[in-house]
């Protein structure tokens, strides 16, 4: 495991997956999480702010080996910048949502090592969000995460990097992203093999 590098992840279990339609997508969401968590922490230290009703669950992120840090409750980003405040200035951090289940280790080593600007960026795979966001030691973060996000850190002086990195791009944010998936991790596989009894799922077996 690398330790110049901290990796934040928010994992918020409370209406998560809202656009997969109506029901809890939480254990879909831990899931996806649980394997993004993992494997980051074969590339560095993890930090994953959570909410309370992901309290439930902040045993299965520490058994991975990751510290839990208390989510704020007033939005993804804040959630972001209590975790980056958490870690400190003295590390270089990098920002990775919860819902990357097919990235691999050599991905991430691959971004984190590219990440020689003092902010960096990955866009996600549908060309307008950011799956991924660094600063080096000293430089501090700016969370615009959400709609139009690629366009926001660029503009808050993040270089964007071009790897190809599938999946590190490939958030899982629609049931035709889940559907898309290669190699998902442990979970994600186990519960895309499990009984699905929403809407989407059942239009995915016809």
């Amino acid at each position: 495991m690398r330790t110049d590098w901290v990796i934040v992840v928010p994992f918020r279990a409370t209406g998560a997956k809202s656009r997969f339609g109506p029901g809890d997508h939480g254990e879909l969401a831990l899931a996806m999480a649980l394997d993004t968590v993992e494997v980051a922490l074969t590339v560095a230290r993890v930090i994953v702010v959570t909410d309370a009703a992901a309290d439930l669950h902040a045993a299965d992120f520490v058994a991975l080996g990751a510290v839990v840090h208390p989510d704020p409750g007033t939005g993804l980003n804040a959630a972001i910048e209590a975790g980056l405040e958490h870690a400190g200035l003295d590390v270089s951090r990098a920002v990775l949502l919860g819902d990357h289940p097919a990235l691999t280790a050599a991905e991430l080593r691959q971004a984190l090592a590219a990440s020689s600007h003092p902010l960096s960026l990955v866009a996600d795979s549908a060309g307008d969000g950011s799956a991924f966001t660094a600063a080096l030691v000293g430089v501090p973060h700016v969370a615009v995460f959400g709609v139009g996000s690629r366009l926001a850190h660029r503009a808050a002086g993040y270089v964007e990097l071009e790897g190809r990195w599938p999946g590190l791009r490939g958030d899982v944010d629609t049931p035709a992203d889940l559907a898309g998936l290669t190699n998902p991790g442990p979970r994600t596989s186990a519960w895309l093999a499990g009984p699905r009894t929403t809407a989407w799922s059942a239009d995915r077996r016809r």
